[in-house]
């Protein structure tokens, strides 16, 4: 055994010696040129390509980096079990998984195999630095064969980006947005002011007919994943909805449950709070893609409503003589300097949802709510400003019953179970369309009487159906007893006719009624 570790001792002082020769024979430059080439050598005879993403990129982060962490981290890491770190990101809602430092995970593409390695080295001691480095030399190695470098390059960056894109943005919790007061901007130049979106509405408990959610869902899902077809066809990745009815039926619950079904931010404009065309440019500008841009009473913000009935109600005033024998503007006389200027036109708003301004984004949908449809002027609630109008309309029976869900723990069979309970339910279904009751009304008589027991909340309700109907006219709640969704339906198909209709001696599209208006003055 002595004699083993004399050998030993032996060898290791002659290589040290032979070390020392060689670095004193040969210097770094020469030994550094030989280490490159013997690499070259070897990596001319390897079946793998090396690819490095580092974290930082000069001065700057690395995105790519941030996106491969974080698909990793998703993804392939945690089926692999690997030696992870457990981390929570601010205003997130889950946890993240993270490679070990000289760890190493296996993923796929395509039905092609690759490693990444995640290394982490010392950083070399830097001088004096106004924004100083990490301690630490972070990246990520990726390798994979020769021969599947067409198959991965680009497609599985292209991959990892939009599945880290996806994976960001549903791990973090929503925010509203609202513009800042006269077009302020916060610290970092945003004009827009972010809350955590905590909207609980959903579809399941928004109070609809099961068929229009349906169909309003699968709208929004085909606009979502609808990438590929707004590219071929050449139209703006954006859709617009308006949601009009009576106070009460549920417009804003129906756009939480919106951007709770797809994912997305909201921005509430207010419309009172912006300054000029140019303003509301620089607004739409700073939102981001897969978001909801709101305007909620559209017909109460600013004044934007129908020129038709505007021109009808009030006659244009005479022109008055000037000295030189012209005509003055009495309203351009009595409006301050610049008033123009610094209001919003109907121009302007048209051009921010279907203007080229409209295009600085991809995946952006419009949602303009308003009580009173008839006020709004045509060309706002055209097909490619307004895609889809929504009519949000008295509670009716099915969604009564969603209501009775939500509020009382009730389905249909539990109400059924008992005579009077089957009774009460048959009740309702009979006064629920003479009683024009909204959601909101509703949802408030059974907050009040839930804790009475469902049989007692629901005959309460039954009492306040009638009494609502009975104080209605008669002629109104025999009609709507009779068949009130064939009248809310008639209703609705009357006043989009009426809207679409064209002007008396006016054009069929905006320009045309704008022509008009312009001319009335003069004649």
């Amino acid at each position: 055994m002595r004699e083993y570790w004399t050998s030993l001792a032996s060898l290791m002082g002659a290589v040290a010696f032979l070390q020392g020769v060689v670095h004193a024979v040969f210097p770094a430059e020469l030994r550094a040129a030989v280490a490159r080439l013997l690499g070259r050598a070897t990596r001319a005879f390897s079946p793998y390509c090396y690819f490095d993403v580092t974290e930082t990129e000069g001065m700057g982060t690395n995105e790519i980096y941030d996106a491969v962490q974080l698909y990793l981290s998703s993804s392939a890491a945690p089926a692999a079990g690997a030696r992870l770190t457990l981390s929570r990101p601010h205003n997130a809602s889950s946890f993240t998984f993270g490679l070990a430092a000289s760890d190493r995970v296996l993923d796929a593409f395509r039905g092609a195999a690759v490693t990444w390695e995640h290394v982490v080295a010392p950083r070399q001691a830097q001088g004096f630095s106004w924004r100083p480095l990490p301690e630490e030399k972070r990246r990520f190695t990726l390798r994979i064969r020769r021969g599947d470098r067409g198959v991965l390059l680009p497609a599985y960056l292209d991959h990892i980006l939009a599945a880290a894109a996806d994976i960001r943005r549903r791990s973090q919790d929503r925010l509203l947005y609202t513009n800042a007061r006269g077009g302020a901007m916060d610290a970092r130049g945003l004009p827009w002011d972010p809350v955590p979106f905590k909207h609980p509405s959903t579809f399941d408990t928004l109070a609809m007919d099961p068929e229009r959610k349906a169909a309003i869902m699968a709208d929004l899902r085909d606009f979502a994943d609808g990438s590929a077809f707004y590219e071929r066809t050449g139209r703006a990745w954006k859709r617009g909805y308006l949601l009009y009815g009576p106070p009460g039926t549920g417009k804003s619950s129906m756009i939480a449950a919106m951007a709770n079904h797809l994912g997305y931010d909201v921005y509430d404009l207010e419309l009172t709070e912006v300054g000029s065309n140019a303003e509301l440019r620089k607004l739409l500008m700073k939102t981001t893609s897969k978001s909801i841009i709101v305007i909620e009473d559209i017909d109460c913000s600013v004044d934007l409503t129908n020129r038709a009935t505007a021109a009808a109600a009030a006659q244009p005033p005479k022109p008055r003589a000037s000295i030189d024998g012209g005509a003055i503007d009495q309203d351009a006389a009595a409006a301050p300097a610049g008033a123009a200027a610094r209001s919003i036109t109907l121009s302007g708003l048209l051009n921010f949802t279907d203007g080229l301004w409209s295009c600085c984004g991809s995946e952006r949908i419009f949602v303009f709510t308003t009580n009173h449809i008839e006020k709004l002027d045509p060309a706002l609630l055209r097909s490619g400003r307004m895609d889809m109008h929504i009519f949000m309309s008295y509670c009716t029976f099915p969604a009564l019953k969603i209501l009775l869900r939500n509020y009382l723990d009730d389905d249909s069979s539990a109400s059924s179970s008992s005579a009077a309970a089957a009774a009460t339910m048959a009740g309702l279904e009979t006064w629920i369309d003479a009683a024009e009751i909204t959601p909101a009304d509703v949802s408030e008589v059974l907050i009040k009487n839930r804790r009475n027991g469902r049989e007692q909340a629901m005959e309460q309700l039954l009492e306040v159906l009638k009494a609502r109907a009975e104080k209605r006219p008669p002629s109104a709640a025999a009609g709507n007893a009779t068949g009130g969704g064939d009248n809310e339906e008639e209703e609705e198909e009357e006043e989009k006719r009426a809207l679409e209709s064209p002007k008396e001696g006016g054009g069929e599209d905006g320009q045309d009624e704008e022509t008009e208006a312009k001319k009335q003055p003069s004649e």
